[in-house]
This record gives structure tokens, C-alpha cells and sequence, in this order.
């Protein structure tokens, strides 16, 4: 029987037939599509646009996530594959080789990783979590998953210890007891160490948490526990007895072995180093307090502060290193975070930036009993990662290859450009490696393990992050990796502030005000443009060239606004009428921000920041050429910027927020329309309000003073908290004024608005979400990087309580300006947030001559569509359905001394509609909101198709995307949903509920772009990059790296023969006896409960059921069986190894002596 694929056929039946009047239903709340004119209906266009687009194109998951790991709290290295994990607070495991191997995996349960160990070149890694279970994890394969889980019911978990090369794992806990855990099948063993056996009878207290375990390098039948109150056990396994004890009056942190199995070191909590020595357990022979200030003779040192961690690690050529960190004097309360290399009689304190959360000392060889070697630190910091070169006597650092420093300056915007020109990337790095840090040690990074090949994917990819400090920086993201190319520092334009001068600022943030919040880039022109939270946008050019040249600024008064009072008699009549119960109104939402300046005078036609009026020297890259400053009018500082958009081809860039909308010419350098969003409609506006531009009224003042001692609406309350996240810039942050600040509508200003439109909300309440608030839990550590969030405030609050009409979306686009325009023509598209769409023409000059001399003439056309919701994203399609790019500008470089070339003319690729003698539609206009998406076709302004996205959420980021060579329309809704619709036609391909919206850094940060690639902010330090590309999930697993490659363990050192037999040796030790349950017997079930994971065999077999199933056991049994008959042909040689050296010293042996009488002996 045939079969059929309803998915397909679905498709197939929905692309068929535009003009059915059906509505589709989604997840995302009863949302419904349909064209609302046939094909051949006059005035539209008439071609039938073949879409490809289907269901089977896409589909959506997780690829690679850069940065430093959130919240680290534990350390792992293997030294002989060299890959390193790192567990955070959040249960997630981050592994490391080297660069492009970078491996992400989460626990389940979400718990915090205490303790991880290496299973040292087996391929697996053990997870001790914060839930008391232990894992174990399969990293033979591209994406690691747990074998196994141990979940101890009755004990907590404080240490765990794998000896190399041992299948068994000693486990401490919280009760002071000892357990045992076979690794291989995950099962406890009946042999127990309990903490009462440990420790003598006399002692009548507990002597605390296990807080060490190792086996001693000189024999592996002993076992050193260490316990939190300053008591030593050496464990003898086999007698199962304390061979010795060791006790001092301070609490341990950490203890290490000397390499021969002699002595350990103890670390202290009040900042002493204890050195042990087996034949004399009774007083430590060498106490020091190494940051502590020489007493007297007979008098104890001063005490310092805890060292945590310490290593004792030897060399063969040189005296043996002690690394600890912390130790340091209590008196030196500021200073920072420290690591202490000891090495003979050199002391060298390593500062750090951030506080050390582990550290680890890379050596030479997996062996304890040898000579240790080490030849660097890793050091684990709560916001880095470093590696110290031991090697050297200054300990340089690596330079590292990893993305670590993301959150150098907290991310606040990011912008993703998939499949851009390939030539940036290479001038991009060739710029920034110049400027890179000098000092790094000349040797290789030691983290060197995995395996990682470029993959099929080819095309670059570049990230754009804007950080709180103002800098921009650029990283090639191709191939799923992360590199960073260039830093740009936007802070270098203006003027540092003095100290002393910080009350009299015109500033409106009081911390951080050269916060980025919005990036506009053109990758064919190279023009970088950027706004800051200051209200300010500066524009850049890039050259190769070093200059030396002034700043030119331009200054804007852009602060509109409507009436407060309607009436024949404003001057007799009070400032604000007593409807405050029914329209509260808001308040600044800064505390920094006042409306009259300390000293009293009014704050007026003033910037925020000053730009240098000397000349700067300006580096090869990206170079300033305008900045554009909002100013203080009446004592009202300038509001944010909300929307931002430049077109390198016409030589505008434009920019609006909740005042109204400003476009300047950065060729001519002047301002071509400066005017409040109600004036752009002209005679058109569907709201009725009164312009009034600028503000006059000084009784506004006085009025909102007054209303800022009134009650606050609990709505505003929630704006104002410093914790409240936002999203998409259409009001204003938690850190700067409100949109709506101290303003009320009169009860005139009610009754005309409420005359408007019958049976419809004037102002559309609850529709748009640009003025939304949501409440969500943002911990105390993330409320500064919260502060630099686009807000949206609350829509009862802003919207119906306020008549701003906030600039959402800008897009410049050849197009038609009118309607049954014959033409095309420059526009500029405009959305705002109560759901306009405003086209306003650009009259430009005809030649290249007369563009740098003849003005551009910019007037609104009074053409205007609308849709519900704020708007977002614009886009255009030609009569093909093909997607059309904005015009722009062919770079070239600003600063070119070429003589032959001092005529140059603009080259101008203008990516025009198709021009025809017919009559009709030449050109789709694609336009999506928060609520719904529409179609347009144009000159005739027909909407051919509209889609109700969602109507009990809305959407907060969208974004047109070329997807195997069509257009489609990508959107993340606030629900979690990533919805895909086919254009022109706007039909659902995809609707996923990928994301629960947990934290407004994701819906601030989520940016699609070409070729199904998408990423967002995923915690204060890292980005997490997805597709939703079914080719690219289906060739993930050949561009991810390998972590395991098969590599020979390094022989052990050959110890002698004599060496061997009388200095003691752990090879003949035999766990497996000891521990197994023929000898130990079974643990209690109520102890311990093993948990097959996913990974297992068992765990296949939960999965996976009929002939695959079985063939999947089958083939991993046999993967077993190679593996377990590969590590018995190894044992087999070495023994062959030991065999044929034991020979051979017996024949020296013999042959010394075999002339000797038994008297010479």
C-alpha cells in the first residue's frame, strides 16, 4: 500500500491555494492567517509566486555556546587526552581542548556540580552534583551522555577521589564515612570506612566531613583521609585499620602527596602550611605561615586568612613548587584575590581580578609515584579562565584561544550577520590583532586535546556585541566557532568626566553612561553606526589608514509633545484636572535624573555628554565621523533612542524614540527633519492629538514636581525596580526617565480622543506590547547587567495613560511613497508603537557632484498603513518573490592618498524592483508587528495577506531571512515559541515552543539571521547559537569536534630493581578482591540507588525497542567487547614489559655475583 506524507501534502495544498479564505490555527493563541485578495484582483500583482519553503527545511536545535561558563564551581584536567571540564552552579559541564572543541552538556536535575574527575584517557568524566549523585558521562562520543547515576539517599557527598588507572572510586561524605563505588557498573561496595573506626576510641568528638582522599603514591593499599577539624587517618585497605594518625589544631582545606609516598602537606584555615612525615606523625616537622609577619622567637606567627587549596609538586632539576591560593595577611583587607607560587626561596604572589574558585597544576606525567614536572596552572576564577607558564620565571600567561571574555563589560545588545562579504573577516583581524595585549608566553596553549575538522559549512558569519562600557566587538563566528577580530571603543569620542564634576552631569544614568543599546551595521559599505544610552548615535567609517582629525558633532532638540490642557481658557484654568484616580500618572524611573539642576537653573538645550573639540588621532579601523547628540529641553532630558536605521547609499541615517523621529544627512553633516511623531502625520493623524513643538510650558514643571511627591500606582512601582527587566527599547530603562514622565491627559483631551473610531479602543489597550511589563526573578548579581535593558513599560501606563507614540522601526528601502505611484523613489519606512507605518519620501539630488552640495529634501508624505501591535521589522520582495536588499554604497577606503584617485565617485548598488510598462503592483512590502503580520502590495497599498501571530502574547524579536535561497519571516514570541512563515504568503511552516522566557536577557539579545543561524544571551557570560535549519541539524554532528582520540597511556619510569622491591610498590595490590562483592559483600539498597542513564545499555533499551533497538545493543555490546579486548592486549604487553625487565635485572643480578665467595657478600 502507497503511503503518503500528510505533511507534505498539507504543504502542497496550502501553497496551491491563495485564495481560500481559511485560517490556520497555532500554538501561540488562536492565531489565524489568510489572504483578503485572490491573485488576479486588480491592482495587486498578478504573477503566482512559486514558494519552496516547507516544513521539511526546517527544524530547530541547540548548535555550540561561546563564552565563560556561568557561575564555574569545579575543575577537571586530563593529562593524558589534555581536555579540561569545568561544572558550574547551574549543573552544566563545559569541556575544553583544543580550539574549536568545545562541548556543552547539562545534568538533568539542574543541580550545582561539587566535584569532577577524568576517568584519565578512558574517554569518561564523573560528576559529583550538589543532589548527592554521581554520574558518570560518556565522552567518546560528540555529544557526552550519562552512563550511569548513583543517587545516595542517606549521606551528602564532600569528596571523591579515582586513583589512576583504578576502577574504583572512593567517595567521602558529609557524616565523615568513606564509600566505595565500582565505575564500571556503578555499584557501592560493601566495603565501608566509618568515620568512628577511623579515628581512636578515646576521641569522643566527630571529627567533621571528609574533606581528602588519595591513595599514597608509595602504595596504593594505603589511603589518606583527611577530615574538616584537622585529623589525618592513613587507611591500611587490606587489615582495614588506621595505620597512623595525625592531628592539629586548625581545620583543614586540602591536603597533597610528596611524589615518593612519604610526606603531604596539609593547608590550614588559619593561613599555616603543615609538612607530615610519616615516621613521625606525632608534630609536623615544617609549619610555615608564608604571608604572615615574622614574631619573635617563641612567639606563634600571625595568622591569615584560609588557604584553600595547596600542591606540592616536584621536579627532578630544581626544588619542588608550592602552589596555594589565598593564605594572604588579614590587614591587607583590599587586597585582590591571589594565587602563591613558592619555588625554593622565591615567593611570587599571582593578583587576580576576580575571586579563585580552583585550581589545577598541570604536570608532565599521569603517575603520582614519579617526578611530577609541572609546567603550568590553570586557575578557575569566578569570571575567567587563565593558564600560568610555569617554565618561565616571571610566570607569563597564555594567551587564551577561547571566547572568555564576552562579558569583559556586560553584553547589553548583539547583532548576527550570517553569510556577509567574505573579505571582512580578514581585514577585520588584520586591524585588531594590532591592538592585541603584548607579554603572553611564546609556548603553545597546553590544552591541546579533541579533534575538530572546518566541517561543510563555509560561508562567514560575524557577531556584533555592544557592551555597557561602550566598547563594540567584532568575532568571526563561521564554522560554530568564536574569534574575536576587533574591539571599537565608542567612549574615545567624548570627554572623561572629572572627578568633582559628577553632581552638576547633564548625564541621565548615573553608572555606565556610554552603555551601547542599539548597533546598525552595513556590511557592503563597512558604515558601523551605534546608540547609546545617553541618546546619542555616532556613525563610523572604516580605513586602513591612521588620521588625525576633529569630531564633528551635531546637536538635535527633538522633545514633542501634546497638550495637557484643551480648553478656551488655559491660563485660568489648573495645570493637571482632578482625574488622577482614573489616569495616574508616571514618574521618572531614574534616580539620577532631575528636571531642574542642583544649582537651580533650568536644564536646557545642553547634551548629555561632551564630545572632544581637539583633535584625536584616530587608529587604522573604524573611525568616527558623526556624532549626534539629543538635548535637555526645559529641564526634560532627551529620551532614548528606540529605533535606529542608516542607509550607506543615500547618505542618511535615522533615528526616533518616544518624542518623534530625527533624520540627518552624515554626508552634508546637517539635519534634514527633526519633528514629533504626531506631526508626521500632517492632517492624517487618526488620534486627533494637539502638536505642541517643543515644549514651552514652564507650569509643566512646577506640575510634574508636584506630582512626583503623590502616591506611585503600583504598575509604576514595578517599573521602577532596579530588578524589573525589559525588552525592546520603545520607552526607556529602569535607569534613565520615563516615557510618559509626569504626564496626565486632561478630560478634554479624553473626550476627543474617545470620540475617534466607535467601539475601539483609542489607544488600543493591551495590544501592543511595546509598553508591557513583564515580572520576572533576576538575581541580585545580574541587576546591574539588567539596568542597560530596553524597556517596556506597562500598557495601561503608557499607552492609555499617555498619548506618546513611540518610533519602533525604521527601514530605508526603492520604493513607492504614494499610493498608484508610477515610480519608485528613496523612502524611509517608519513604525510605531501603536501599529503605524508612515512612508516618507527622500528627495535626492541627481548627480554624485551635487549630493555633497544640493540639499535633500525630506517631507512626510502622509501615506500611512497600520497593523496592531508596535512595529518591528520591515521587509521587501520584488514581483518574483525574490528578497530585496536596501541599497548601498561600495566601500572604499575615506583616507585614500592615492593620487590617481582624488576623483572618485560613489559607486551606488541601487537593488531597484524590476521596471515594467504594465500597470500594476511591482513590489511586496513585508510588515510584522508584536500581534500580527501583513502583506502589502505596492503602489495600490492593497494588503494581500495578514496573519494574527498570537493574541495572548507577543512577539519580541522578527526578522526576514533568505533560507535556501527564499524568503521567510523568523519570530520569538514571548511564550517561548520560534514561529517560521512562508512569504509572501505569511503561511506557518514551524511553530515550536523552544524557550520558556525566563530572563528578558534572552528576549533583548535574540537575533535571527540568513541561513537558518539565530543566538541569544543565555546568562551574563555566555551566547548560545541555535538553528533552525533541518540541513545544518543533520550535519551537526560532522562540524562539532571529537573529544576523545585514541591516544597511548605513557609508560611508567622504570624505578629499579632494587628500588622496586624494597621501596614499597602498589602493582600488587588488588581492589578487585578487596572491594568486590565476593570478598566486601553487597551494600545496603536503602544507601544508594543506581540510575541507568540515557547513554546506557539500559538505558537503550528503555528507548529503543525492535530490530533497530537491537541492532543499537549490538553494536555497542561490541564496541564494549573491542574496548574491554584493546585494554587486555595493553595489560598484556605490560606485563610482557615488567616480565622482560624483571629478567634482565635477575641476570645482572646473577652475574655480579656469581664469582663471589659467601664471605665478600
Amino acid at each position: 500500500m502507497k503511503k503518503f506524507n500528510f505533511r507534505k501534502v498539507l504543504d502542497g495544498l496550502t501553497a496551491s491555494s491563495p485564495g481560500s479564505g481559511s485560517s490556520s490555527g497555532s500554538n501561540s493563541g488562536g492565531a489565524g492567517s489568510g489572504p483578503l485578495h485572490p491573485g488576479g484582483t486588480a491592482g495587486v500583482l498578478r504573477e503566482e509566486i512559486q514558494e519552496t519553503l516547507t516544513s521539511e527545511y526546517f527544524q530547530i536545535c541547540k548548535t555550540v555556546r561561546h563564552g565563560f561558563p556561568y557561575q564555574p564551581t569545579a575543575l577537571a584536567f586530563d593529562p593524558v587526552q589534555k581536555i579540561l571540564a569545568i561544572g558550574t552552579r547551574t549543573g552544566a559541564i563545559r569541556i575544553l581542548g583544543r580550539p574549536g572543541v568545545d562541548c556543552y552538556c547539562q545534568h538533568e536535575s539542574g543541580a550545582a556540580v561539587l566535584q569532577l574527575q577524568f576517568l584519565v584517557n578512558e574517554g569518561a568524566l564523573v560528576s559529583a552534583s550538589s543532589d548527592d549523585t554521581l554520574h558518570l558521562w560518556n565522552l567518546r562520543q560528540k555529544r557526552p551522555a550519562i552512563l550511569h547515576s548513583l543517587k545516595f539517599n542517606r549521606e551528602r557527598i564532600t569528596y571523591c577521589h579515582l586513583p589512576f588507572q583504578s576502577k574504583w572510586l572512593y567517595v567521602g561524605t558529609e557524616r565523615g564515612n568513606t564509600h566505595i563505588v565500582n565505575i564500571e557498573s556503578f555499584i557501592l561496595s560493601g566495603y565501608v570506612i566509618m568515620w568512628n573506626k577511623a579515628i581512636e576510641l578515646s576521641t569522643k568528638t566527630h571529627p567533621g566531613p571528609v574533606v581528602h582522599l588519595s591513595d599514597s603514591p608509595r602504595d596504593e593499599g594505603k589511603l589518606l583521609i583527611g577530615y574538616e577539624n584537622g585529623t589525618v587517618v592513613f587507611w591500611d585497605l587490606k587489615s582495614k585499620r588506621a595505620e597512623l594518625r595525625v592531628y592539629y589544631d586548625e581545620a583543614i582545606h586540602s591536603i597533597d602527596w610528596h611524589h615518593e609516598g612519604k610526606q603531604f602537606m596539609c593547608s590550614h584555615s588559619d593561613g599555616s602550611l603543615t609538612l607530615w612525615n610519616l615516621k613521625s606523625p606525632t608534630r609536623p616537622f615544617q609549619t610555615t605561615i608564608p604571608h604572615g609577619k615574622s614574631q619573635r622567637e617563641g612567639r606563634k606567627s600571625e595568622s591569615c586568612k584560609p588557604i584553600l587549596k595547596v600542591e606540592y609538586k616536584t621536579c627532578r632539576n630544581s626544588e619542588p613548587f608550592i602552589i596555594f591560593s589565598g593564605g594572604l595577611s588579614y590587614d591587607k583587607a583590599c587586597r585582590r584575590p591571589s594565587l602563591t607560587i613558592m619555588h625554593g626561596k622565591a615567593i611570587t604572589v599571582l593578583e587576580m581580578d576576580h575571586p579563585i574558585v580552583e585550581f589545577l597544576t598541570l604536570c608532565e606525567t599521569p603517575y603520582p609515584n614519579e617526578y611530577q614536572e609541572p609546567y603550568a596552572v590553570v586557575v578557575l576564577l569566578e569570571k575567567d579562565l587563565i593558564v600560568v607558564d610555569l617554565t618561565q620565571s616571571n610566570f607569563p600567561i597564555f594567551e587564551n584561544p577561547y571566547p572568555m571574555d564576552i562579558h569583559e563589560s556586560p553584553v547589553t545588545c548583539t547583532a548576527y550577520f550570517a553569510d556577509c562579504p567574505p573579505d571582512l573577516i580578514l581585514v577585520l583581524y588584520s586591524i585588531g590583532v594590532k591592538h592585541k595585549k603584548q607579554g603572553y608566553s611564546n609556548k603553545e596553549w597546553p590544552i591541546s586535546g579533541g579533534a575538530w575538522n572546518l566541517g561543510a559549512q563555509t560561508y562567514p558569519e560575524i557577531i556584533i556585541t555592544g557592551h555597557a562600557d561602550g566598547s563594540v566587538k567584532f568575532w568571526d563566528a563561521s564554522a560554530i566557532t568564536l574569534q574575536m577580530l576587533y574591539k571599537l571603543k565608542t567612549s574615545k569620542v567624548f570627554e572623561k568626566q572629572k572627578v568633582g564634576e559628577s553632581r552638576q552631569s547633564c548625564e541621565i544614568v548615573e553608572e555606565d553612561p556610554f552603555a551601547i543599546q542599539m548597533i546598525y551595521w552595513c556590511p557592503e559599505s563597512r558604515i558601523f553606526c551605534v546608540s547609546g544610552v545617553s541618546a546619542y548615535v555616532i556613525i563610523y567609517k572604516f580605513s586602513r589608514h591612521e588620521i588625525t582629525t576633529e569630531i564633528v558633532s551635531l546637536e538635535v532638540r527633538l522633545q514633542y509633545d501634546v497638550e495637557d490642557i484643551i480648553t478656551p481658557e488655559p491660563e485660568t484654568s489648573p495645570p493637571f484636572p482632578d482625574i488622577s484616580s482614573q489616569l495616574p500618572s508616571s514618574r521618572s524611573l531614574s534616580g539620577s535624573t532631575n528636571t531642574v539642576a542642583s544649582e537651580g537653573v533650568t536644564k536646557d538645550s545642553i547634551p548629555c555628554l561632551n564630545v572632544k573639540t581637539r583633535p584625536v588621532r584616530m587608529p587604522p579601523g573604524y573611525q568616527a565621523e558623526l556624532v549626534i547628540q539629543l538635548l535637555w529641553v526645559d529641564g526634560e532630558p532627551p529620551q532614548q533612542i528606540t529605533s535606529l536605521a542608516l542607509s550607506s547609499a543615500y547618505g542618511i541615517v535615522a533615528f526616533g524614540n518616544c518624542n518623534g523621529l530625527a533624520v540627518v544627512d552624515f554626508i552634508q553633516k546637517t539635519v534634514l527633519l527633526s519633528m514629533g511623531t504626531i506631526d508626521l502625520y500632517r492632517s492624517s493623524d487618526l488620534y486627533q492629538r494637539q502638536p505642541r513643538s517643543p515644549r514651552k510650558n514652564k507650569q509643566f514643571i512646577t506640575g510634574l514636581t508636584e506630582l512626583n511627591d503623590s502616591p506611585i500606582p503600583p504598575e509604576l512601582e514595578r517599573c521602577k525596580s532596579p530588578t524589573s527587566d525589559h525588552v525592546n527599547g520603545h520607552c526607556t530603562s529602569p535607569t534613565s526617565q520615563s516615557c510618559g514622565s509626569g504626564k496626565r491627559l486632561s478630560s478634554a483631551d479624553v473626550s476627543k480622543v474617545n470620540r475617534w473610531a466607535p467601539g475601539r479602543p483609542p489607544f488600543r489597550k493591551a495590544q501592543s506590547a511595546a509598553c508591557m511589563e513583564i515580572s520576572l526573578p533576576v538575581t541580585a548579581e545580574e541587576n546591574r547587567e539588567n539596568s542597560y535593558n530596553r524597556s517596556r513599560s506597562s500598557s495601561i501606563s503608557s499607552i492609555d495613560k499617555d498619548s506618546k507614540e513611540a518610533i519602533t522601526a525604521l527601514y530605508f528601502m526603492e520604493s513607492f511613497a504614494r499610493k498608484n505611484d508610477s515610480t519608485i523613489s528613496p523612502c524611509l519606512f517608519v513604525g510605531t508603537s501603536l501599529g503605524m507605518v508612515l512612508i516618507i519620501p527622500l528627495n535626492l539630488p541627481l548627480s554624485d557632484e551635487q549630493r555633497f552640495s544640493e540639499p535633500v529634501m525630506v517631507l512626510p508624505s502622509g501615506t500611512f498603513l497600520s497593523l496592531k501591535g508596535a512595529v518591528l521589522t520591515f521587509s521587501c520582495m520584488d514581483r518574483t518573490g525574490g528578497l530585496m536588499q536596501p541599497p548601498y554604497e561600495v566601500w572604499r577606503d575615506p583616507n585614500n592618498i592615492d593620487e590617481n584617485e582624488k576623483t572618485w565617485k560613489r559607486k551606488l548598488v541601487m537593488n531597484s524592483p524590476s521596471s515594467s510598462q504594465e500597470i500594476g503592483d511591482h513590489q511586496y512590502t513585508i510588515i510584522c508587528s508584536e500581534k500580527q503580520a501583513k502583506v502589502f502590495s505596492l503602489p495600490s497599498q492593497t494588503c494581500l495577506y495578514v496573519h494574527n501571530i498570537t493574541e495572548t502574547s507577543f512577539i519580541l524579536q522578527a526578522n526576514v531571512v533568505v533560507m535556501c535561497n527564499s524568503a521567510c519571516l523568523a519570530c520569538f514570541c514571548a511564550n517561548g515559541h520560534i514561529m517560521i512563515m512562508s512569504l509572501p504568503s505569511l503561511r506557518p511552516i514551524l511553530d515550536v515552543n523552544y524557550l520558556p522566557l525566563t530572563d528578558m536577557r534572552i528576549a533583548r539579545t535574540f537575533c535571527f539571521t540568513n541561513e537558518g543561524q539565530a543566538l541569544y544571551l543565555v546568562s551574563p557570560t555566555e551566547i548560545q547559537r541555535l538553528t533552525y535549519s533541518q540541513e545544518m541539524c543533520d550535519n551537526l554532528q560532522d562540524m562539532l569536534g571529537d573529544l576523545f582520540t585514541p591516544i597511548e597511556t605513557p609508560e611508567a619510569q622504570n624505578r629499579g630493581f632494587l628500588k622496586g622491591l624494597f621501596g614499597g610498590s602498589g602493582q600488587t595490590f588488588d581492589r578487585e578482591e578487596l572491594f568486590g562483592e565476593a570478598t566486601a559483600g553487597k551494600a545496603s539498597r536503602s544507601l544508594a540507588q543506581h540510575i541507568p542513564g540515557p547513554g546506557s545499555i539500559e538505558g537503550m533499551k528503555g528507548a529503543a525497542g525492535g530490530v533497530m533497538g537491537e541492532l543499537t545493543r549490538a553494536r555497542i555490546a561490541l564496541d564494549e567487547r573491542g574496548q574491554r579486548l584493546g585494554e587486555l592486549e595493553e595489560k598484556t604487553a605490560g606485563m610482557m614489559t615488567s616480565a622482560e625487565a624483571f629478567s634482565k635485572h635477575a641476570h645482572e643480578l646473577m652475574l655480579k655475583y656469581k664469582d663471589k665467595k659467601w664471605y665478600q657478600f
